[in-house]
């Protein structure tokens, strides 16, 4: 059977043995609705609580919750049990929780998200090795968990962890771009960039994906946004929370204000659905987020250092080399499906921007 989580948003004045109680409810009557329950998770300070359950389909958890308490859940989201463990830590009851009254859990499911993008140039000495890479790799791995982190993607290139503070997250940022900077990018002489976007959420939203909201932002900010370290407003907030008002180095990490932060999500929704369309242009941007020509560019080079036109020139031509990597196509194809007018337009963006023709590159 598939297994679930679920989300629900409590009253003020509830609080962790009052959700203790909802819980042994659900024990109580769950097989009457072809249900078994997990564990849960609870947050006092933001009154949410989420529940990890087996069940046929969502509808069978929503009459569990009614009939034994009336708590129904706002949201429900099918999840990958191993795959939920790897951001939480945990599928079953902690240790501390264990064969009590109530079995009382004040935990969260609240975590800090870090996305780690690691682009090297397309040609000669300066692409990374193996060997380099392997190196890297490990670093990341032994400093997330050095700083109670969780890899939870590991795609050679790309890496998705988790972590329950916002300290520590911070410090493994720091930490692996220090790595990163004596170890690989002054041993090879530049041409490779190591980029790390840090963002904050809880898994079940108003979207399917676990923490997908999370991971979106900290994907785009680590991918588009101008800086080595980027974070979001939250995690800022949360920083100067845990440390007694001490502020985050502004040289080393930069903060997004939740106006940048609309501004990335509205840009990239509108990208994404149209960035391979060859009649796109600039002023469709404009008209979509409602800026001006000269407001649209002092906020996107503000956010990205790059003017619009190089923005979705460079958007183009990353997709173009994911595909001219699958050798599928041919360039004129390539041109076409990556929203270039002409193949020879397309050529000529290619060797300005990379140095080198795509007829090339392929060989």
């Amino acid at each position: 059977m598939p297994i679930y989580l679920d989300r629900h948003d409590m009253p003020d004045e509830i609080t962790a043995e009052h959700v203790a109680e909802m819980h042994q409810m659900d024990l109580k009557v769950q097989h009457e609705f072809g249900c078994r329950g997990f564990t849960y998770w609870f947050d006092d300070k933001k009154k949410l609580g989420f529940c990890l359950i087996e069940a046929p389909d969502k509808g069978a958890i929503k009459k569990m919750h009614d009939h034994a308490h009336g708590g129904v859940p706002s949201e429900i989201i099918e999840v990958d049990a191993t795959f939920l463990e790897t951001f939480l830590g945990r599928i079953v009851d902690p240790e501390k929780a264990m064969n009590t009254k109530l079995n009382i859990i004040n935990e969260p499911a609240f975590r800090i998200l870090m996305i780690i993008s690691v682009k090297d140039s397309l040609f000669g000495k300066n692409k990374i090795n193996n060997a380099l890479l392997s190196n890297l790799n490990k670093s990341i791995c032994s400093i997330t968990k050095r700083f109670e982190g969780r890899v939870v993607k590991n795609e050679s290139k790309s890496y998705l962890s988790s972590f329950f503070t916002v300290s520590n997250a911070i410090m493994a940022a720091l930490e692996i771009q220090k790595y990163f900077k004596k170890n690989i990018d002054e041993k090879i002489n530049s041409g490779i960039s190591l980029n790390i976007g840090l963002n904050s959420g809880v898994p079940v939203t108003d979207k399917e994906g676990i923490f997908e909201d999370t991971i979106s932002l900290a994907e785009r900010m680590c991918d588009v946004a101008r800086g080595v370290i980027v974070v979001s407003s939250e995690v800022n907030d949360l920083y100067e929370i845990e440390n007694l008002n001490s502020s985050i180095d502004k040289e080393m990490i930069s903060i997004l204000n939740p106006t940048e932060e609309k501004f990335l999500n509205h840009l990239m929704d509108f990208i994404e659905k149209t960035w391979n369309k060859t009649n796109f242009k600039v002023d469709d941007f404009g008209k979509y987020l409602g800026l001006s020509k000269s407001q649209l560019y002092r906020k996107l080079k503000s956010l990205t250092g790059k003017s619009p036109n190089t923005f979705i020139k460079e958007y183009r031509l990353d997709k173009a080399i994911s595909l001219l990597n699958k050798n599928e196509n041919n360039i004129s194809e390539i041109a076409f499906e990556t929203g270039f007018n002409s193949p020879s337009y397309f050529s000529k963006c290619f060797l300005e921007t990379y140095g080198i023709l795509p007829s090339n590159y392929l060989k």
